[in-house]
């Protein structure tokens, strides 16, 4: 007599009867460059989702810092793909304008820091990209930024942009034209060094204020300890040059991105 083993004759009869056995979905992370246009400037950003989760997707606009979409703008993207967010890096700067330093980086972000109105541009038109995507849920969508970008995430707010929130790291928390706080749809939330010397208190000030004074829902968590940079491990870790990483506070703002977007 032939002895079948118990669990080959189970598989076997689920293929027979056309019973679908639950099977362990593997992730399948997709990553590809995208390139657009916006006027006569073409710029490359960056698409990363997991494919095997099954789709829309809330979608996350991940703003690069002063150096532009680097390996590290990348890195992060994926990071939040693993979240199983279909994230986009917005490319500000243009394709192939990738700044080799701080010198260079500096010169490009005060370009759109000092004009703010073609930064909400570039930002909306890297919004439009992202809702245009086939797997991403277009009345879920986020904006998180770092350092220059962190800017970025606010400013898009300001553009009236229709996302459900927006996260700055280390940003810049000023408020140059107070007015737009009533423009603001999504809710804010800004993750902050209080030893931070890069963001003047009368900065911080004006950027509560306007807040306040537009009726916005916003929060603002300060990191003890943590200066400019707290989330890049590249800044090294001296606290005394004003940017340095710092493990704890790049652990906790995640951990309070995490169940701010949660809470979306």
């Amino acid at each position: 007599m032939i002895k079948v083993n118990k669990e080959v004759l189970l598989s076997l009869s689920a293929i027979i009867l056309g019973i679908s056995m639950p099977i362990k979905a593997e992730a399948a992370i997709l990553e590809k460059t995208i390139v657009y246009q916006d006027q006569a400037t073409k710029f490359e950003g960056f698409l990363v989702y997991d494919d095997s989760l099954k789709s829309p997707l809330p979608g996350v606009l991940v703003i690069h810092d002063w150096l532009g979409v680097t390996d590290k703008t990348k890195e992060k993207a994926r990071e939040f793909a693993k979240l199983g967010y279909l994230a986009f890096a917005v490319d500000i700067y243009g394709q192939g304008v990738r700044p080799t330093g701080a010198a260079e980086a500096g010169k490009l972000a005060t370009i759109y820091k000092a004009d703010r109105k073609l930064y909400r541009q570039r930002l909306s038109q890297g919004l439009a990209v992202l809702a245009q995507q086939a797997k991403v849920e277009k009345t879920k969508l986020v904006a998180v930024g770092y350092c220059f970008g962190g800017t970025g995430a606010i400013e898009l707010a300001r553009a009236g942009a229709d996302l459900k929130g927006v996260v700055s790291f280390h940003g810049g928390l000023d408020s140059p034209e107070p007015a737009l706080g009533k423009k603001i749809k999504a809710k804010v939330l800004a993750l902050h060094g209080a030893d931070d010397p890069f963001v003047k208190e009368s900065d911080l000030a004006a950027f509560e204020n306007e807040m306040r004074e537009a009726k916005v829902d916003w929060q603002i968590i300060k990191y003890g300890n943590a200066v400019h940079s707290f989330t890049d491990k590249s800044a090294g870790n001296d606290a005394s040059k004003g940017a340095a990483y710092n493990e704890l506070a790049d652990k906790r703002s995640w951990e309070d991105m995490q169940l701010f977007l949660a809470d979306l």
